[in-house]
């Protein structure tokens, strides 16, 4: 196959690179690239990042976090993890598969779109057409921080919670411990290219591209209105013992707004919550604006001797 060069290690430039590809490189034969993230969580179009994600870790940890076109669940990407995308008419993951054989890994294609090695999963991807073409984009964990993986997609009352992170662990694996001729990540993906590539030329993409490419990740990937604005409705709720007693709140977001907002608990309050509630829906679930609309409100009167700042850390469960 025909193949593209992308260094880039910025996810929203890659994954606007990926979309870019799709609907505007007229190839007719199927291509493909190899590529990298800084760490990020990469969610899928249609999921609710609130519900997902752990995003407290995320912030504190300085991981990004990001939402592809495609379908599917929510990843973790760090340096050692490889990508690889191929467009086409009907492309397939098997020539990936097939290369890391090559090399010696004895992966099997299992489910609707994952790669196993000893009963455990070092691989997924995701799908997309557009045109009358389409896109696959997959992950190959080399030696990905797996202690990391399991805490970024451990979200209060997610799937991933529900099974643990020890669990987590034990039900994926990095190529590394089956590569053992090859030293580095770099040493795999040159061998993977070349697989891969079989002889074939690169493609290049004149610089006006790569402008355009910039310009989605701007203007698109990189937005509040993209990553959090667009996750569907959903509803969870926050647990925390404040001086006023214990309050937990019960949120139905949709397209990252609250849409209702209900306090329950043993606290003491000189007026009824329902007041300052009413004050949040429509507003964007960020610490920042919900801050600035409680610093309006007597948050004490609702909630006796509780400060704006430990309700608001509350909200995000950072109490």
């Amino acid at each position: 196959m025909r193949f593209l060069n992308n260094t880039s290690t910025d996810p929203y430039f890659n994954l606007a690179f990926d979309e870019y590809c799709l609907e505007n490189v007229r190839q007719e034969e199927t291509y493909f690239f190899l590529w990298r993230n800084r760490p990020a969580v990469i969610v899928g179009l249609n999921q609710n990042v609130f519900a997902e994600v752990n995003l407290q870790y995320l912030d504190s940890h300085g991981i990004t976090l990001a939402r592809r076109v495609t379908g599917g669940g929510a990843v973790y990407h760090d340096l050692q993890n490889l990508n690889y995308t191929i467009i086409g008419k009907e492309p397939s993951p098997e020539p990936v598969a097939n290369a890391l054989r090559t090399l010696g890994v004895d992966v099997v294609m299992t489910g609707r779109n994952d790669m196993f090695v000893d009963g455990r999963k070092c691989s997924g991807y995701a799908r997309r057409v557009s045109h009358g073409r389409e896109i696959i984009h997959g992950t190959l964990m080399y030696d990905v921080d797996l202690e990391t993986l399991a805490h970024v997609l451990n979200a209060p009352g997610s799937k991933m919670q529900a099974k643990g992170i020890a669990s987590v662990r034990s039900r994926v694996c990095n190529l590394k411990d089956y590569l053992p001729g090859y030293g580095s990540l770099d040493e795999l993906q040159e061998a993977l290219q070349r697989i891969l590539s079989d002889g074939d030329a690169q493609m290049e993409l004149p610089p006006e591209d790569i402008r355009q490419v910039e310009l989605m990740a701007e203007t698109k990937f990189s937005t509040w209105d993209f990553i959090y604005g667009h996750s569907r409705e959903a509803d969870f709720s926050r647990k925390a013992k404040l001086p006023c007693g214990t309050v937990e709140a019960a949120f139905k977001l949709d397209h990252g707004r609250i849409c209702s907002l209900t306090f329950y608990g043993d606290y003491l309050f000189d007026e009824p919550s329902g007041e300052l509630a009413r004050r949040l829906e429509g507003k964007r679930f960020e610490a920042s604006e919900i801050m600035n609309v409680l610093k309006e409100a007597d948050v004490p009167s609702y909630f006796q001797g509780t400060s704006v700042e430990d309700l608001v850390s509350s909200l995000f469960g950072l109490a």
